[in-house]
């Protein structure tokens, strides 16, 4: 394939055109498209990308930007019923004002290394979150909480010295895909988890049918789970993951463990999950940190490739330090014999969300669970009044996200969600693709920041949609 047409950009280094020939000939290159030839054709794009011709001057660049995001319609405008992973929460102005400082914006993998304000902080974060999930160990996070839960199923085959895994039907597309993406080698099979189709709740029968052969290293249980449903049976699953000799993971929503039992307290021997929920500002995805917790025991702690910070006296009387534990476990002691691999973490928003939990308190916390709880009950309620809408689609208890469903109105939730986008509203997470099963159903979420008008503007314009479509 031909070089495409070149320019020089004011932006990118070295994009000259006699620089670039110039690096080609140092490398004895003919031209770019050689250093990609080991990439399939078919993965490549053939063709230019559609990209605005060169903006010579910041100012044009600027408003061209402008331009671009001033077509996006955002949480902060619309109304949104959006959840499943990333949560449009309350950030209290000091999280930000926090997070803002130069000497933890600039949080590089909790580095400088004389910088122990920063060692400090992330140790106050770790034990905060230790107190909530009732756990003596947590580490510095991963980079979200889906690398967190591969990361804790694949300390559990390190653990068991098995390879198999139960993953519930229920998940997260996207976390399922992780899963089996960074899995290898030490995760290499994984097996489906049936749920009742009434309830969303675990199907201890075929759990018990799925252990029999004592080769799974781990069962892995969401609760709440991704479709809202709480399992109250959360202790009868850890109870046969042991009795075969397999470990308990539980991934948790922490904005929940004010009201919610901790998982250790029901025989999770491994926790994680993201804090997302604390503190930190919906950014296009973002920002995510994933947590993984454990009891102090070395056959666990040994097994965290992430960093630990822990506090010890100094030689000055009365004085602590604050820095790394068990180093020796890591990638950067064991280089490319470690068994997983770490790098740049989500230190800040570790931090951010320390700020978080330090404001909130434990009573704040059982407050906003009580909230969130009364809140998406009401909505719940409401929703459930309107013609051919089912909500909760499982019937089971629900902490601030449930399933709707719409099949019985006729309308695709696709189109539902159009018309809500019409008034202002983000509707639910459109199920139908992934859960067939479900039919058109949607996944919708309740936070703090939905007041009762909200809903019952919600509710209204689901009501003129569904009445004249």
């Amino acid at each position: 394939m031909p070089d495409r047409p070149s320019f020089t950009h004011p932006y990118i280094p070295n994009a000259e055109p006699r620089v670039k020939r110039a690096m080609l000939d140092a490398i004895g290159a003919e031209s770019i498209e050689e250093l990609y030839a080991d990439i399939p054709a078919e993965l490549r794009l053939q063709g230019s990308l559609d990209l605005p011709p060169p903006l010579p001057s910041e100012a044009e660049l600027e408003r061209y930007l402008r331009e671009l995001l001033q077509k996006n319609q955002s949480c902060d405008e619309y109304v949104s019923f959006l959840g499943a992973g990333c949560y449009q929460h309350h950030v209290p102005a000091i999280c930000d004002e926090i997070n803002a400082r130069g000497e933890f914006l600039t949080a590089y993998a909790g580095k400088t290394y004389t910088d122990h304000g920063k060692f400090q902080a992330l140790f106050e974060f770790t034990s905060m979150m230790g107190e909530l999930l009732n756990m003596d160990v947590v580490n510095i996070p991963t980079y979200d909480g889906y690398q967190a839960a591969a990361t804790a199923l694949r300390m559990a085959a390190r653990i068991t010295g098995r390879h198999e895994v139960l993953l519930p039907h229920f998940i997260s597309p996207r976390l399922r895909a992780k899963i089996q993406d960074y899995g290898p080698p030490d995760v290499t099979t994984i097996r489906d988890l049936p749920q009742h189709p009434h309830t969303g709740r675990v199907d201890l029968t075929a759990l018990e049918q799925a252990l029999a052969e004592d080769e799974v290293a781990a069962v892995f249980l969401e609760n709440p789970g991704y479709l809202g449903v709480l399992e109250d049976q959360a202790p009868q699953v850890t109870a046969l993951a042991h009795a075969h000799g397999a470990l308990a993971v539980v991934y948790a929503n922490p904005i929940t463990l004010g009201l919610l039992a901790p998982p250790a307290d029901y025989g999770a021997d491994i926790v994680c999950g993201d804090i997302q929920p604390l503190g930190i500002h919906m950014q296009y995805g973002g920002g995510h940190g994933g947590f993984i917790a454990t009891h102090d025991d070395p056959r666990f702690v040994m097994e965290y490739p992430s960093r630990l910070y822990g506090i010890a006296p100094t030689e000055e009387p009365g004085e602590w330090g604050f820095g790394e534990v068990a180093f020796e476990r890591t990638s950067f002691a064991h280089r490319e014999r470690a068994k997983e691999f770490t790098g740049t973490a989500a230190n800040l928003w570790a931090i951010t969300a320390g700020v978080y939990l330090a404001l909130m308190g434990p009573q704040g916390m059982v407050e906003l669970g009580e909230t969130l709880v009364a809140r998406a009950a009401y909505a719940m309620h409401r929703l459930n009044q309107l013609p051919g809408v089912r909500a909760p689609r499982f019937a089971a208890a629900h902490f601030h996200e449930f399933v709707v469903d719409f099949h019985a109105t006729g309308l695709t939730v696709a189109e539902i969600n159009r018309h809500l986008r019409a008034h202002g509203i983000f509707g639910g997470h459109d199920l139908s693709a992934s859960f067939p099963e479900l039919g058109q159903s949607a996944l919708y979420c309740i936070t703090e920041r939905h007041t009762q008008a909200d809903i019952d503007r919600l509710v209204h314009t689901l009501d003129k949609v569904i009445s004249y479509q």
